[in-house]
């Protein structure tokens, strides 16, 4: 009966979607104007589908439409969102140096703050953001890397033992490497973010709440009981409570006369502690202290940052090394000078500064494939972009940090460490191209740490596994993870290279 009642009123309800349609389409179209982009979307959910189920094509697609143009820039249209993607690296400066309430927010993510929440240091800008990296700073001094360094290399070892035994195992078949480096890493930056704070049930609840976090992070964001999206948000809260724990009971060790910092959010607690104690002593007003579920969250981000990029850095260098066998015996000559397996003895922070050629190497290897790709932020404001083009407010910015790698340098499309060298100084010369950690207020403040994983890593691996890629076609092509890594998760075949294991322990 209603739906009878209903029947003349249907004309006027397609004319009405029909009309909604067109605005989509009209409102679409103003934003894009003469920029490179789809000529049509399909409404709402423009192309998210071909982003979702195959973010490689999609982005390549976006760089060429980039490359079509003298704009430097392509657009596209994502879940009723206006994106545009930056491939022109002095557009990409711009964007990440007006991150400022009144021109730009990094997101890290284009849903981020319903994954990682509001007390994100992603999402912090000015004076709170300044006082923030100021706190931070304590836990990347040299005397802080080099504790960190002791930690990383005696799980780097533990865990190449184990990747030998599971590939004698699995002999004839290679081994996949992608889960084991994400494992391992998600250990190393337990150890070296919270150390003894993180109990080990509790380690094993955080690498299953962390698997539901990877997986939300590239499916559509329904926030609905039983998604991966809402799997990965509830994981989330849990992650940063765990290390908001983590963080109260450092604070209370650090309060102790005497207590020596041995992890990152020791050295953090250790300068607040030291702070507070400053200002009781001078009489002052008591500093602002950031509280501990904050500082979880913070912790989060650190996580998320160091475990995802440095597990694709250290895929690609595997990769990259197997298919430049003269890259890799320099790496061998260099570490085998500088470092005695017999001695029994960790890399100390003075042979990893005089090991410049396997520092050449990870530098490369992060500016060839660069991890974090893109880093998107949201117009708060209409911006003029360049003297033809404003961005629209609420739109999704996604600079290439990529892109940007590939431009300046001397035959960017060739993988040569010897760039980075004393003689040749791109480093220096293409600073500006080289995007790998980002620029402005929110370049990464702990690219030193993730150049030492990577450097450490690769400087045992090379000296104590002999390693052979798994090769079939494609298999070096990028797959999104959502950082990237080869598209067959880096399978290889591993023998042991050294007469033994050195016995490894902290200092």
């Amino acid at each position: 009966m209603m739906i009878t009642s209903l029947l003349p009123l249907t004309p006027y309800l397609l004319s009405l979607i029909f009309f909604l349609l067109l605005l989509e389409q009209i409102s679409y179209l103003t934003k894009k104007r003469a920029a490179p982009g789809p000529p049509l979307v399909l409404p709402f959910l423009g192309n998210a589908i071909s982003l979702v189920r195959n973010p490689t094509r999609f982005w390549d697609c976006q760089s060429a439409l980039a490359k079509s143009s003298s704009l430097g820039f392509s657009s596209n249209y994502v879940i009723g969102k206006f994106i545009l993607f930056i491939r022109d690296t002095h557009l990409s400066h711009k964007i990440f140096s007006n991150v400022r309430p009144d021109a730009f927010t990094l997101v890290g993510h284009p849903f981020g703050k319903k994954l990682f929440g509001d007390h994100n240091l992603i999402y912090m800008t000015g004076q709170e953001h300044k006082d923030l990296r100021r706190h931070i700073a304590p836990s990347f001094t040299p005397k802080a890397l080099s504790t960190y360094t002791a930690l990383q290399q005696i799980i780097i070892l533990h865990h190449l033992q184990n990747w030998l035994r599971l590939s004698s195992q699995a002999q004839p078949d290679p081994i996949t490497l992608r889960f084991l480096v994400r494992d391992m890493n998600l250990e190393t930056s337990q150890t070296v973010f919270v150390g003894p704070y993180l109990v080990p049930a509790a380690c094993e609840r955080f690498k299953f709440d962390y698997n539901f976090f990877n997986i939300g992070l590239m499916k559509l964001p329904i926030d609905l009981p039983g998604t991966a999206f809402r799997n990965a948000r509830l994981a989330v809260s849990r992650l940063v409570e765990t290390l908001s724990i983590c963080a109260e009971q450092s604070k209370a060790r650090m309060e102790i006369a005497n207590a020596k910092p041995t992890c990152l959010i020791d050295f953090w607690m250790h300068e607040t502690v030291q702070e507070l104690r400053n200002a009781a002593q001078a009489g002052s007003l008591e500093p602002v202290v950031i509280s501990e579920v904050e500082i979880g969250a913070h912790l989060f981000d650190f996580l998320f940052v160091a475990q995802d990029a440095s597990t694709s850095s250290l895929l690609w260098a595997v990769t990259l090394l197997d298919s430049h066998p003269e890259v890799l015996a320099k790496v061998r000559d260099e570490v085998s000078e500088i470092w005695s397996l017999e001695s029994d003895s960790l890399i100390t922070a003075e042979q990893l500064s005089r090991m410049k050629y396997t520092y050449a190497v990870g530098r490369e290897v992060v500016r060839y494939r660069a991890p974090a790709t893109m880093v998107p932020h949201i117009a708060a404001v209409d911006f003029p972009l360049t003297e033809t083009y404003t961005i629209p407010k609420g739109t999704i910015v996604f600079p290439s940090a990529y892109e940007s790698c590939f431009q300046g340098f001397t035959d960017p499309e060739r993988f040569d460490p010897d760039r980075f060298s004393d003689e040749r100084q791109e480093d220096r010369i293409y600073k500006r191209n080289y995007l790998a950690f980002g620029a402005g207020a929110h370049q990464c403040v702990g690219q030193r740490y993730a150049l030492n994983h990577l450097v450490l890593f690769i400087a045992m691996f090379c000296t104590l596994i002999d390693f052979k890629r798994h090769r079939t076609e494609g298999c070096d092509d990028i797959k999104f993870v959502p950082t990237i890594c080869p598209k067959d998760d880096c399978k290889v075949f591993l023998s042991q290279r050294c007469t033994r294991f050195p016995s490894l322990s902290l200092p």
